[in-house]
């Protein structure tokens, strides 16, 4: 019986990695995941991340973005901010509190993880967390529902009861 819900579960993941398009360029470098952001997973004006060429396709947040066109990291050619003498600078500050407010998420965390284990094992990680249980699709970080099924997460309902969530 144990193997069978083992191999079930496993079976599950590999799906769900299959599905999801999350990767190694959709972290921003803030250590925001581009893959779970609601500009990333609309249909309509879908933004293609902040690490994107594609500066035209981008939401106007993204384009806007201090952090992503910051100069220290575009003249050191930093990846991340955790390279930055100067991490966590303020905006950086300033955006970790938000989210982790109104969505229950951390830049700051995301960043000492990417540090500590990888960014590999990060994207792993994320795709575990930001899975919907029903379907396997993604779970959107700003609207806490399943993108695929609609299913509401059970972490974006327990936010928005503690008042941590902004429901436009």
């Amino acid at each position: 019986m144990a193997e069978a819900r083992k191999n079930s579960l496993s079976t599950w993941l590999q799906n769900i990695y299959r599905s999801h398009k999350m990767n190694p360029l959709l972290i921003a470098p803030c250590g925001m995941n581009c893959g779970i952001c609601l500009a990333y997973l609309r249909d309509k004006n879908k933004c293609p991340g902040c690490r994107s060429k594609l500066n035209k396709l981008k939401s106007k947040s993204c384009a806007r973005c201090v952090i992503a066109r910051c100069p220290k990291l575009k003249k050191c050619g930093y990846k991340y901010c955790f390279s930055c003498g100067i991490m966590p600078c303020a905006r950086l500050k300033h955006l970790d509190k938000r989210y982790r407010t109104n969505y229950g998420m951390s830049m700051l965390d995301n960043l000492a993880y990417i540090k500590r284990s990888g960014i590999k094992s990060f994207v792993k990680k994320e795709i575990k967390r930001w899975a919907c249980k029903k379907c396997g699709g993604t779970v959107c970080v700003h609207r806490g529902y399943c993108f695929a099924c609609g299913k509401r997460s059970k972490h974006y309902l327990l936010l928005k009861r503690l008042g941590g969530i902004i429901v436009s």
